[in-house]
């Protein structure tokens, strides 16, 4: 008997960040990697197709961090609330202990980007 595969839904699924990361908000996964127990997601901006990075698909889960769908900016956070800060990287974020990325911290990671001119 096959095992229930975790996350069935997750390719082609979109998402809000609730902070910009790499200048961008609205995301759509493109890939998804199964690497032992981990499943991890390949993000790209919906606006910016060069823009992709891979995330662990449970930190999706994080409501503080990510929103279902594409929320519009003005449904975000209620009036009165400060917005959150922009997240260049994701080193920025709790790291997720013992979670290796192995072969996925490739040409995509923010160790490997160069800065503009």
């Amino acid at each position: 008997m096959a095992r229930k595969q975790r996350f069935p839904h997750l390719l082609g699924s979109k998402w809000t960040a609730r902070a910009k990361t790499f200048g961008w908000r609205h995301f759509q996964v493109v890939n998804r990697k199964n690497q032992g127990k981990w499943v991890y997601a390949e993000l790209e901006a919906s606006c910016d197709r060069e823009v992709r990075f891979w995330i662990n698909a449970k930190s999706l889960k994080d409501r503080e961090l990510w929103e279902p769908g594409w929320t519009p900016l003005n449904e975000m956070a209620p009036s009165g609330e400060e917005p959150l800060p922009e997240v260049d990287d994701f080193r920025d974020l709790a790291p997720l202990q013992d979670q290796p990325l192995g072969d996925l911290a490739g040409a995509n990671s923010p160790e490997s980007l160069e800065p503009l001119p």
